[in-house]
């Protein structure tokens, strides 16, 4: 009799198994990862610089995250930290600098593997190793470029393929779609250039907002009083931004030795110099200066990104396409996200670093039909970390103890849930921009920041009074208790993520423990 009921029970254990290795079982992902691609250029967030029709699709049949943020606003590190589901400090890829991927490490991409799916990463990679634990992968060395891109191949080699680079980065995301296992779920990152530095729309998108004015933002004027990491920086649509690299202004438009320009081809080059010289004869015309020209800057710089955005945002449409032609939408988890936000003349700014809110924070729509509500509006904290837990949650995959996220599944379920009432950030980096390193803490109301090695000091600021971070509140009177209370929640968080960096800053200010 016991070893019938055994028998029994491993004729269903096995059942059970073989179900949840069954396609349609478990959800398909796809998680599509932008480059600097600003919240505010995003219309499900409600701007109106432009629309965003494909992004929009999946926050209507899904989720908008309103309160989505990074735990390091900068490109390779926070691609580390969606894989890995931890702090830059654990998993070591700190900056873009002094950093390279130790692919060795446990990702969530290696855990959905051994839980029986098929994984793939196709397009901007940015980690400097090699992708490990994936099934397929066609990686942009480096940056990539917008036209004609490289690609570096599983085995080694690299290939051009003509064309831009997102459409060239969707072929390459259907080509392994088309050729999968259909036995298996499958997990697909795609990487898009769009929307980086240097703004390269793609030649149909050329000059699809030249007759729109962009508002300049409130504080585009920004003296940086009583900030000095503001001060020093070096990232300024006036200073900084550079009229040939960037806004595509050349006094000899048929011997640019700019290499964005040198790899296309001929009838690409036609069209780029179609486009852009007259604008250039025409500021030269103009003969502009001061704060004319500055605004001149801005113009240019908001109609080249946001052109770019739309071409990437065509490519997501097609993303979309896809799965609804080949029946795979109500089965498919699919997650739009940013790796950082981005500034768009706030502060004078572009880039991003600063734990300041258009950097700190970060555009993610999430479809998950049957399971996300469509409309969904979360004001809940979430972060980049949460990604890998989220989709081993999703998946039924156990979630490793080391993963420093947690799963957002039950914030978007269950309105009993509930989430995180203070997150940490941590920027290391200490040369491009010059922009200071800190880390700091931001609840509800308020964010309090630690500058170090560049600038030493702190910033208070009362994110309800003071939305745009114009005020910095550190010391003055009558703030003692609520940054006394701050620095003890920031304390808490620094042992809670095990950052003994940022903790050994502190004790050698002594009090502050």
């Amino acid at each position: 009799m016991l070893k019938h009921l055994l028998l029994l029970l491993v004729v269903f254990v096995g059942s059970f198994a073989a179900l949840a290795q069954q396609p349609g079982k478990r959800p398909n992902i796809v998680i599509i990862v932008s480059d600097d691609h600003a919240f505010q250029a995003i219309s499900a967030y409600g701007g109106d610089l432009m629309q965003t029709p494909n992004i929009d699709r999946i926050a209507k049949e899904g989720a908008t995250f309103n309160k989505a943020y990074v735990t390091n606003s900068i490109c390779g590190p926070s691609r580390a930290v969606i894989l890995t589901g931890k702090y830059s400090h654990k998993n070591g890829f700190k900056d873009n600098e002094n950093s390279s991927f130790d692919g060795s490490q446990n990702t969530f991409i290696k855990e959905l593997g051994k839980g029986g799916y098929q994984t793939a990463w196709v397009g901007k990679w940015h980690l400097e190793t090699e992708p490990q634990g994936f099934d397929y992968y066609k990686i942009l060395p480096g940056q990539g470029h917008y036209f004609n891109p490289d690609f570096i191949n599983m085995d080694g080699s690299r290939e051009r393929i003509e064309g831009y680079v997102s459409s060239v980065t969707e072929d390459v995301a259907e080509d392994w779609l088309d050729g999968r296992d259909k036995s298996k779920p499958f997990a697909l990152v795609i990487g898009h250039k769009n929307t980086h530095r240097t703004w390269m729309p793609d030649l149909e998108d050329m000059g699809m907002f030249d007759s729109k004015t962009f508002p300049l933002p409130a504080n585009f004027y920004d003296n940086y009083t009583n900030r000095e990491a503001a001060t020093v920086q070096d990232m300024t649509i006036d200073k900084t931004m550079i009229m040939g690299y960037d806004l595509k202004m050349f006094p000899d438009y048929d011997n640019i030795k700019d290499g964005n320009i040198t790899r296309m081809n001929e009838e690409q080059k036609a069209k780029f110099k179609a486009y852009y010289k007259p604008i250039y004869d025409d500021l030269v015309a103009r003969n502009l200066t001061g704060k004319e020209l500055v605004e001149w800057k801005y113009q240019r710089y908001m109609r080249d990104y946001l052109a770019t955005a739309a071409s990437m945002d065509r490519s997501i449409g097609r993303t979309l396409d896809y799965l609804d032609k080949n029946g795979l939408t109500d089965n498919t988890i699919v997650i739009y996200m940013s790796d950082q936000g981005f500034y768009m003349g706030e502060h004078g700014w572009f880039d991003k670093r600063f734990m300041y809110e258009e950097s700190f924070r970060t555009p993610m729509v999430m479809r998950y039909p049957g399971v996300v509500k469509p409309g969904t509006q979360s004001e809940h904290f979430v972060m980049n970390l949460d990604i890998a837990p989220t989709m081993l949650d999703a998946a039924g995959v156990a979630i490793p103890k080391d993963m420093q996220g947690e799963s957002f599944l039950p914030l978007l379920t269950s309105k009993k849930a509930k989430g995180r009432d203070a997150m940490y950030y941590h920027y290391y980096e200490n040369g491009e921009h010059s922009v200071s390193p800190h880390f700091g803490i931001k609840t509800g109301r308020y964010k309090l920041i630690r500058f170090y090695k560049r600038v030493e000091g702190w910033e208070l600021y009362d994110l309800q009074k003071d939305p745009q971070e114009m005020n910095n509140l550190y010391g003055k009177k009558g703030y003692e208790k609520i940054t006394a209370k701050l620095k003890k929640q920031l304390n808490g968080l620094l042992d809670k993520y095990e950052d003994d960096g940022a903790k050994a800053l502190l004790a050698k200010e002594g009090g502050n423990r």
